[in-house]
């Protein structure tokens, strides 16, 4: 008799439990933001798992001949945006010596180039036939 009002008991518990909790739902909201995102690089990628979008840092290379004519590249920081084929169109980058914006257009070589490295600022306009416009202070 005494296992029936204790099954009896636990039964009515939890139905009263069930019934609090159909009457009184619970408010879910979004966890708190992280402060600090911290890693060594980061992507994008679309539906396809292609990487889209990107912030890495690329190391130094004293031995890389640049276009100018100049030898080796600092340590830099980009940030790049690719269109569906993966061709960077937005580039943005950072080095200890100055900053580079390369905006690319529909397809190479049609872009803007805005550089300020070192003592050299420039703006560089090219169209899809390769004539360039160079802008120099």
């Amino acid at each position: 008799m005494q296992t029936h009002r204790l099954l009896f008991s636990i039964t009515i518990v939890n139905a009263g439990l069930l019934m609090y909790s159909l009457v009184h739902p619970r408010v879910t909201s979004a966890q708190d933001p992280t402060p600090v995102l911290r890693g060594r690089a980061f992507e994008i990628v679309d539906d396809r798992g292609r990487v889209r979008g990107e912030i890495k840092i690329f190391p130094a290379d004293p031995k890389v001949k640049m276009p100018d004519g100049t030898i080796g590249y600092p340590e830099t920081v980009l940030f790049r945006l690719m269109d569906s084929k993966g061709r960077p169109t937005v580039k943005i980058a950072a080095t200890e010596d100055g900053s580079a914006i390369n905006l690319g257009g529909e397809s190479d070589p049609t872009g803007i180039q805005q550089l300020a490295r070192g003592k050299t600022t420039l703006l560089k306009l090219t169209n899809k036939d390769g004539k360039e416009q160079l802008i120099k202070p």
